[in-house]
């Protein structure tokens, strides 16, 4: 099948193929985001063995279920002894798969490895040895180990601290699809729907191929949310706890800093987030916060000026965010239901809020419109609370730049072009005023409107707004970090 996007992914696994020494790759990502496709499809002719690990299962399931796959796999079928414990059964693997060793490289595939990690079953000691005795020596080998437990991946794994410390050759975050991912991806599917309509799509259900997928050809965006999202046979009627447990062990706290960090759209400090979900300030809390933003559900902003201590989190993952703002108080499955609620003023203030968290993750693609694509840069945002002579004020994204000048960017969800009224003027150029003054930064400030369908300039914009951004800008491609 067709692979979208992923050409940096596709470029590293290559390099594996190419490689002249033992391999140990790590792939993780969010649940749903393409992992096990990309390696299947661009790898399938070099796999010879795929396990996929059972969640929630007592070892003596997940040992018979991996020597089943060994014998069908790497056996012909033939039974093969029970393994009565793991270091039995990578010691059986090592003679299976050295009678499938080729000149070219073959692949071992374990997917969902988190969840061969049964308590008290030895699994990861039992790999660190099969990986340090046998497999490392095997030049024409490699073996990827892939979870959507991307915490668990990168503190067992890629960060081990014991026998594959320093082991990973490759690792490879696989990320939602971009804009410009997304809308190659929709016409792959014949699902032929303007720059509007994807964003909207975009903002309900973030660059998830899997969730893209429920789009259908002949539909619009509200047609497609509502079938996928609001009918109880609709494939994300349910997803939003199914996630979340399937991810983390104590899911009941990751989802009090969800809906936390849901009803305060303009972000929480650490403090705040302990103070509201009643948590313990100390490691617990910390290694919650790094999980939920390793899995991608949450982004720590540094406020321009502070430190990392000071990181404002925000909840960023656009399906729990409309999943908390809309499907969880309207479940009767009734037909109608989000193409009566895209209607309310509800739905306005989320899509300003959703836009925004769009355009962060786009930050590349606003940098290539402005034409400071080749200078480094620091991005943020920044809040005022206010003090007697001003109120409080935000700015949805700051991009320092190393040029002596910082664009303060504004961004606006509109389905007609957007003009500036003489408020609103003004109350760009009081932010303006209070930023300079609040940052002492004397760099050149420009005030940068991105908005989703343009702007209509006026007396109030001419001289204020120095660039306008829209759609079109954040639907294109970057060459990603590897």
């Amino acid at each position: 099948m067709i692979i979208i996007g992923r050409e940096e992914e596709k470029a590293l696994l290559d390099e594996v193929l190419a490689s002249t020494t033992a391999d140990l790759v790590a792939v993780f990502g969010r649940r749903r985001i393409g992992k096990t496709f990309l390696i299947r499809n661009h790898l399938q002719k070099n796999i010879i063995f795929e396990y996929s690990g059972i969640h929630n299962v007592e070892t003596a399931v997940q040992l018979n279920g991996y020597c089943r796959a060994l014998a069908k796999q790497l056996n012909t079928n033939i039974d093969l002894p029970d393994a009565a414990d793991w270091f039995a059964a990578f010691d059986l693997t090592s003679k299976l798969v050295q009678k499938k060793l080729r000149r070219k490289k073959v692949i071992l595939f374990l997917d969902e490895f988190p969840w061969m990690q049964t308590p008290k079953s030895n699994f990861l000691a039992a790999f660190e040895q099969f990986w340090n005795t046998w497999a490392s020596k095997q030049n024409n080998l490699a073996i990827i180990l892939c979870g959507s437990a991307a915490s668990w991946m990168i503190q067992n794994v890629v960060r081990n601290k014991g026998g594959l410390h320093n082991r990973i050759t490759q690792k490879i975050a696989l990320q939602p699809f971009t804009l410009y991912e997304t809308e190659a991806f929709l016409k792959s599917r014949n699902v032929q729907l303007n720059r509007y309509q994807i964003t909207q799509l975009y903002m309900a259900f973030g660059g998830v191929p899997h969730y893209l997928n429920q789009a259908t050809p002949g539909h619009s965006a509200a047609q497609i949310i509502e079938k996928t999202c609001f009918t109880k046979n609709g494939f994300l009627y349910n997803e939003f706890t199914d996630l979340y447990k399937a991810l983390f062990d104590t899911a009941d706290r990751h989802f009090k800093v969800i809906k936390a960090l849901a009803a305060k759209p303009m972000g929480l400090t650490r403090n705040e987030i302990i103070k509201l979900c009643k948590l313990q300030s100390g490691g617990s809390t910390t290694n919650l916060l790094d999980e939920l933003s390793a899995s991608g559900f949450i982004t720590p902003y540094i406020p321009i000026g502070k430190k990392s201590k000071d990181s404002i989190y925000k909840l960023t993952d656009e399906y729990s965010l409309f999943y908390l703002k809309f499907m969880a108080a309207n479940r009767d499955g009734s037909k109608g239901t989000w193409l009566r609620l895209s209607d309310t003023p509800a739905w306005k203030s989320w899509s300003g809020f959703a836009f925004e968290s769009v355009c962060s993750k786009h930050i590349p693609a606003i940098k290539i419109a402005l034409g400071i694509s080749g200078s480094y840069s620091e991005t943020s945002i920044w809040r005022s609370k206010g003090n007697n002579n001003n109120g409080g004020a935000q700015i949805d994204l700051v991009i320092n730049r190393r040029d002596n000048c910082i664009n303060l960017c504004e961004i606006k969800f509109y389905e007609a072009q957007f003009s500036l009224d003489k408020k609103y003027a003004a109350a760009l150029q009081q932010k303006k005023n209070i930023f300079r003054a609040e940052t002492n930064i004397n760099k050149h400030l420009f005030i940068t409107l991105i908005t989703s369908t343009g702007i209509q300039p006026n007396e109030n914009s001419i001289g204020l707004v120095d660039q306008y951004l829209n759609l079109d800008q954040l639907f294109v491609a970057w060459q990603k970090e590897r």
